[in-house]
């Protein structure tokens, strides 16, 4: 189906006026550049919406949008008299971990028993290949230590809420997506400051046992919660399941946005190199958890989900930990980039994959539930037996 024609002149129109903004932006007019670039992305977010190919990105512009605006007049986005809105940070990540919670149930956990060896190696990939590549890159680039300091720590946390949408969208095992984000979610509060105190502790210093309460009072307490009213209250309440992940998806930009803000300076002194370094760090996730679960004999749609897990992490959670280190405006900077950035990258790569046929789509494995794509060698095995029965 063609897009409607007012969405391709409002596309055509956002490019010409990205253009100009980067016009005066060159000659440094601030003010003429910050119209034009701002206006363009919000007209490219709303353009969007019109092309069926190009509707996943409209979300990460809106937060490009935000993003921009906070570059250019971040004091709409550090504080209201006394008040530093710094401060809603932590309370913005609880809101969105308890909506997590209220989307969960035993269920989510299935695959860890029907296929505990796609489960095994998402989680060993989750918590190895991000944390080292994370350590490689802050020990390659010559960032500041405190920036360096959050490389690592968007490498340590558990994988990103995104995660799930994107093994939709690439045609891989929801199910098995769903559980490996899980239970990484539910190890962050051991895994994430081992990690940081073994890798990140020469840039910056890591209380081990603070960053543990740190993780459990923003990600599990919240998320426990979600999971009580979901048992109880789950269902009755139509209004709030409805509201929940427009609530996520608005608390998510508001983070990035206030984190952007309060480390301008920082970013803007290292912006163009600490945005390459975060992009190679996503995209060797993407890439070595690809990698490592074919080699280890993972069927295509488990392979892809588990690049997917590996690739997009939980910033929000990271942006947290930076506040709560004191150091939001240099830590929380490559957590304030990997946001937006994995966004891009993860919808691309999902959209992608999702023209391309999977192992299920090739052979006689076509229909299968996605957690029984994860095993059908023992599928086969059993259909046989039942045969010779």
């Amino acid at each position: 189906m063609r897009p409607n024609p007012i969405f391709r002149y409002g596309l055509i129109f956002a490019v010409g006026l990205l253009a100009v903004g980067i016009y005066f932006l060159s000659r440094d007019a601030i003010v003429l550049s910050s119209i034009f670039l701002i206006s363009s992305l919000a007209l490219m977010a709303i353009s969007f919406q019109g092309f069926e190919k190009l509707k996943g990105f409209s979300y990460t512009f809106w937060i490009l949008t935000a993003v921009t605006f906070s570059l250019y007049y971040p004091h709409y986005f550090t504080s209201i008299g006394d008040f530093s809105f710094k401060l809603l940070i932590v309370p913005l990540l609880q809101l969105i971990m308890f909506g997590v919670g209220t989307t969960m149930g035993y269920k989510d956990f299935g695959a860890i028993f029907r296929t505990p060896k796609a489960v095994i190696i998402g989680i060993i990939c989750q918590f190895t290949i991000m944390p080292l590549v994370g350590f490689t890159i802050a020990n390659t680039f010559d960032f500041p230590p405190e920036i360096a300091a959050g490389v690592v720590l968007i490498g340590c946390v558990p994988s990103g809420l995104a995660s799930n949408v994107m093994a939709y969208i690439a045609n891989a095992n929801v199910a098995l997506s769903v559980t490996i984000t899980s239970i990484a979610t539910l190890l962050a509060p051991l895994m994430t400051p081992v990690l940081m105190k073994m890798l990140a502790g020469t840039f910056v210093s890591v209380e081990f046992l603070s960053m543990m309460w740190d993780i459990i009072k923003m990600v599990i307490l919240p998320i426990c919660a979600g999971l009580l009213y979901n048992y109880f209250l789950g269902g009755k309440f139509i209004w709030l399941d409805r509201a929940m992940p427009v609530v996520s998806m608005v608390s998510i930009a508001l983070i990035i946005t206030i984190i952007t803000a309060a480390g301008r300076d920082s970013l803007l002194a290292v912006g163009p190199l600490l945005v390459l370094a975060v992009l190679i760090h996503n995209l060797c996730g993407f890439l070595l958890g690809y990698s490592v679960s074919r080699v280890s004999g993972l069927d295509e749609k488990s392979c892809r989900t588990i690049a997917i897990e590996v690739g997009l992490q939980n910033g929000g959670l990271a942006s947290g930990l930076a506040l709560q280190m004191g150091k939001v405006a240099t830590v929380g900077l490559a957590p304030a980039i990997f946001g937006p950035l994995m966004n891009i990258t993860g919808s691309s790569l999902a959209t992608w994959w999702r023209t391309k046929p999977t192992d299920l789509q090739q052979g006689d494995n076509a229909g299968l539930h996605p957690l029984d794509s994860l095993d059908t060698s023992a599928r086969k095995a059993a259909q046989q037996r039942k045969a010779g029965d």
